[in-house]
């Protein structure tokens, strides 16, 4: 990977939002937070409390780690000490407002190995630390369509060159939903199971609408009507069909696939590009029965419950 920070940046970044001072081991600003270990960076961890088994390139130390170090006997304690500065970790982070004792000193200075200090809780610099490097380093992917809020939910549109993407997002944009990437939203995994998306700097805020040229939604619709980045959550896919293509479409539960990205599955929903067909309303329409998916609810099965139970009255006594 060509991008790469170091401790030294990272530190001039996040200083004062972390509240963090340089104690020792000027020397290694130099060092790289990507890890070259290839177990680290699949794991993709970057920062993390204490571990000497699986360490991550940044270790921060709290209350609870300075009061397990303290609790270990003389020999124990410096073995892991010495363990830990061994490992070569981007940087180590003494945060809680604990106090780094000269073992510390001496092996960050020995080591060659940033060490910071912190008021903050430790909990909250590894959040903040783990966010921002993953955003830097995680590996990305670029999707042809169009990235929208719709709803408050992160949903890109995507189909054929000419099949209607960017009339169907500013109509959208119209009906009072965000913009957040035309043509080439890039994505990265910033969890598990979320991808989360934004628009290259050159793009952001441009809109390319055949007949009309390029548009700048922030200048038209006003600072709300642009978005800066969103989480994916699904996909509307745009396809033209024809009758005999119509009536394969399932109509209880509709034209719907899983697609995976990153390692990360994204539900996609095929709407049928025809004459007559409100795509806005459509794609306002499949948001909303996504939202009540997410929270259990399958109209589709209710509805086949609701006739199965009507049948069975009728057979009644």
């Amino acid at each position: 990977m060509e991008f790469s920070l170091t401790a030294g940046s990272l530190f001039k970044i996040h200083q004062h939002k972390l509240a963090l001072q340089w104690v020792a081991g000027q020397t290694g600003e130099g060092r790289s937070v990507h890890a070259e270990e290839a177990e680290i960076a699949a794991r993709g961890v970057w920062v993390g409390h204490l571990n000497l088994i699986h360490p991550s390139r940044i270790q921060v130390l709290g209350v609870a780690e300075m009061q397990y170090l303290d609790g270990l006997g003389k020999n124990s304690h410096d073995d892991a000490i010495q363990q830990l500065f061994a490992n070569r970790p981007a940087s180590v982070i003494i945060a809680d407002g604990c106090k780094a004792g000269d073992e510390f000193l001496l092996s960050a200075e020995e080591t060659g190995t940033p060490l910071f200090s912190s008021v903050l809780p430790s909990h909250k610099i590894i959040s903040h630390l783990q966010y921002y490097i993953s955003s830097q380093l995680e590996d990305r992917i670029t999707l042809h369509g169009v990235f929208m809020e719709i709803l408050g939910m992160g949903v890109l549109i995507t189909g054929e060159s000419g099949i209607g993407k960017s009339e169907l997002a500013l109509e959208l944009i119209s009906r009072g939903h965000r913009l957040v990437a035309d043509d080439a939203p890039e994505f990265y995994r910033i969890a598990p199971d979320i991808l989360n998306g934004y628009c290259p700097s050159p793009l952001y805020e441009f809109l390319e609408v055949r007949g009309l040229g390029v548009l700048n939604i922030r200048e038209m619709f006003g600072d709300s009507a642009v978005k800066p980045n969103k989480n994916l959550r699904l996909i509307i896919h745009l396809e033209r069909m024809d009758d005999k293509a119509l009536r394969h479409i399932d109509r209880l539960t509709g034209s719907k696939q899983m697609l995976t990205f990153l390692e990360v599955d994204i539900p996609q929903v095929t709407l049928p590009v025809a004459p007559g067909h409100n795509l806005a309303v459509l794609a306002e329409g499949a948001t909303r029965n996504h939202v009540l998916c997410q929270r259990g609810y399958d109209a589709a099965q209710v509805f086949i419950e609701r006739q199965r139970l009507l049948v069975e009255e009728g057979r009644g006594p």
